[in-house]
């Protein structure tokens, strides 16, 4: 039979040493708080950021409107007779005038037109008009989503149509 020596008071074994690591770690309890507390503004920050007009589909609809603006000023180049594209901004929808389709926006994107007086028809109508030689009456259209929007540009000496950021 084999026997263990007995531990003196003293040793070094018995008693531990100071400044020596304890074991660290996160308990269960810690845990669930924090996960508690993630959950709780995670809740909160969501709704915030969920719904409304993506980026995309605000950049989207920004080139829609370039396009159906370069569209119009192509098309009184080639017919040499004047072209325009109508915009109305309660329903949010524009087509150019040679073009049956109607072009709706997301429901949330607001439109607002600056353009000739001219060619205003109402508060909530109006549209942009190009000339045979390439030019225009000059405006802008902003396709706007909170914050955050895009402003197409058309230069009225020469029809050139831009988005701005």
């Amino acid at each position: 039979m084999i026997v263990a020596p007995a531990l003196a008071v003293g040793s070094p074994v018995a008693r531990p040493r100071r400044g020596a690591a304890r074991p660290r770690g996160v308990t269960l309890l810690e845990l669930l708080i924090v996960l508690s507390i993630m959950g709780i503004v995670a809740a909160m920050v969501v709704p915030m950021l969920g719904g409304g007009v993506s980026t995309t589909e605000l950049r989207s609809s920004a080139r829609q409107m370039a396009a159906a603006l370069r569209l119009a000023r192509s098309e009184a180049l080639s017919t040499r007779r004047e072209h325009f594209v109508l915009l109305d901004l309660e329903r949010r929808v524009f087509r150019v005038d040679t073009d049956t389709r109607e072009i709706t926006l997301p429901r949330d994107v607001e439109l607002k037109l600056f353009t000739a007086q001219s060619d205003l028809v109402s508060e909530k109508a109006g549209a942009i008009r190009f000339y045979p030689d390439g030019g225009s009456n000059g405006g802008r259209v902003t396709i706007a989503a909170g914050e955050r929007k895009y402003e197409v540009d058309v230069d009225w000496l020469t029809g050139r149509v831009a988005i701005l950021d």
